[in-house]
């Protein structure tokens, strides 16, 4: 059976390759618009924020998932939404004595399968898109969290590795004149 063949066969495989090839074309034209990597790795950021947003309702709805308890309950659920639409599980672990900061292990990240960094692009951190979902789909259940990353495969680490830490917890706001 050909290569070819295989692949109309798998429609999870060409969306999730077609997605992969999507994400690198847009990460060439951040980094055409912005000559700065910095300024394009917190593009990258916000991006990923505003889809963590809007993707948690979408993840609540699929995935019922239930009630969040501690933030180890977070962690698996951030592990389910890295299967449900990524198609990877990636090890939850490293937690800090606190246990208010974890990391989100990737053997393989296949949002950089095709991807080689340029020289000039070494600061650039392709996947941060993934920090910012992490964070904009726990801000949307009242988490803040910081996340970025400490490992990339795209410059020579085993895997890649985001570092998520609990800030606080928000409280519901409810405009003012209104109770």
């Amino acid at each position: 059976m050909s290569r070819q063949s295989m692949r109309a066969n798998d429609p999870k495989k060409v969306s999730g390759e077609l997605f992969t090839l999507t994400y690198g074309s847009l990460v060439a034209q951040l980094l055409k618009d912005y000559e700065n990597v910095d300024d394009v790795n917190r593009q990258l950021e916000r991006m990923g924020y505003n889809i963590g947003m809007r993707l948690i309702e979408d993840f609540l709805a699929r995935a019922n998932p239930g009630r969040c308890y501690d933030l180890r309950d977070t962690a698996d659920k951030i592990q389910q939404a890295f299967k449900l639409y990524l198609g990877v599980s990636p090890s939850i672990g490293s937690w800090s004595p606190g246990g208010d900061e974890f990391s989100v292990v990737l053997e393989t990240n296949p949002m950089a399968e095709f991807v080689e960094l340029p020289d000039h692009c070494l600061g650039l951190r392709y996947s941060n898109i993934l920090a910012g979902v992490i964070r904009g789909a726990c801000e949307m259940v009242q988490l803040e969290v910081m996340a970025w990353f400490i490992a990339d495969q795209l410059k020579g680490d085993n895997v890649t590795e985001i570092r998520v830490k609990f800030v606080k917890r928000l409280e519901d706001a409810i405009p003012a004149g209104e109770d």
